[in-house]
């Protein structure tokens, strides 16, 4: 293994991702040595494979990747170069500073706990700042976890643990490899699914959606919003409603604004008028 840097952010109660740049985080360079962290269960942010290599021992880290769910890109030499000047073999890989948490797990402790799960999906949010504010949106709104696509989305880095301001040490983070599924697989579990969205006719104000129960809200890309196949499987979709003559918002002030609504659905119920009075999970 190679660190270009000994400064890791330290743990906390949900052991949630956090992961430095990628030229201040800790590598595993060579083939065979990254089979065997993975094999050895070690958890992987990203693997980088020498663009044209192909050879026994290439296809069976392929394999490994795919069923380990962990992205894979395919770069020219001088990309892996500027990662190690060691002997890398043509694979380098970016180590996970945490698990990811898995999200079968949250959703079945929180339903034996009697409580009503609030999820945030973000399909495809790319910019890294982005996904810090939205994750302190989250964690300040009582959002029991986020999920992510295991490819497409914003890798959590330095800076995106900055923007949240802590929040990714607090909120778990599941990193899914088919969105369709999980949202499949949550709709059956009893969660309605909420899509944020600019197309549709219903207002966030009109209050046709009771956040109450089990809620998973999906927000979409910052540049097409969210992909087709999530919205028809949305049980409800909603807009948030504007005046000024700009269209729409950006991501993350967007979640911030569902979320609210979705917490004060949940304090009215709970009997709490004030946010004062309210005790935080």
């Amino acid at each position: 293994m190679e660190s270009r840097n000994n400064k890791f952010v330290g743990g906390n109660r949900y052991s949630g991702p956090r992961t430095p740049k990628e030229d201040k985080m800790e590598m595993i360079f060579g083939l065979r040595p990254i089979i065997e962290a993975m094999l050895a269960g070690k958890v992987l942010e990203k693997i980088f494979v020498q663009k044209g290599a192909r050879n026994a021992s290439v296809d069976e880290l392929l394999d490994l990747a795919k069923k380990h769910d962990v992205p894979v890109a395919s770069v020219p030499i001088e990309k892996l170069n500027n990662l190690t000047r060691k002997n890398h073999q043509g694979a380098v890989a970016l180590i996970s500073a945490i698990t990811y948490m898995p999200l079968d797990e949250i959703v079945t402790s929180l339903f034996e706990k009697g409580k009503s799960p609030l999820l945030l999906i973000l399909d495809r949010i790319t910019d890294v700042r982005n996904f810090g504010s939205i994750a302190r949106n989250a964690e300040c709104m009582g959002v029991d976890a986020i999920v992510i696509p295991s490819r497409g989305g914003a890798q959590i880095n330095a800076d995106a643990i900055k923007t949240s301001a802590g929040a990714l040490h607090l909120v778990p983070v599941c990193r899914e490899p088919n969105l369709k599924n999980t949202i499949d697989y949550l709709k059956d579990y009893g969660v309605q699914i909420v899509a944020c969205t600019e197309k549709t006719e219903h207002n966030l104000n009109d209050n046709t959606v009771d956040f109450v129960g089990p809620t998973a809200i999906i927000m979409g890309s910052e540049e097409d919003g969210i992909s087709p196949e999530y919205l028809k499987r949305a049980d409800a979709t909603l807009r948030i409603p504007l005046i000024g003559q700009i269209g729409s918002l950006n991501v993350s002030v967007a979640t911030g604004i569902i979320l609210y609504e979705a917490m004060s659905h949940r304090l009215r119920e709970s009997g709490y008028s004030s946010l004062n009075t309210f005790e935080p999970r």
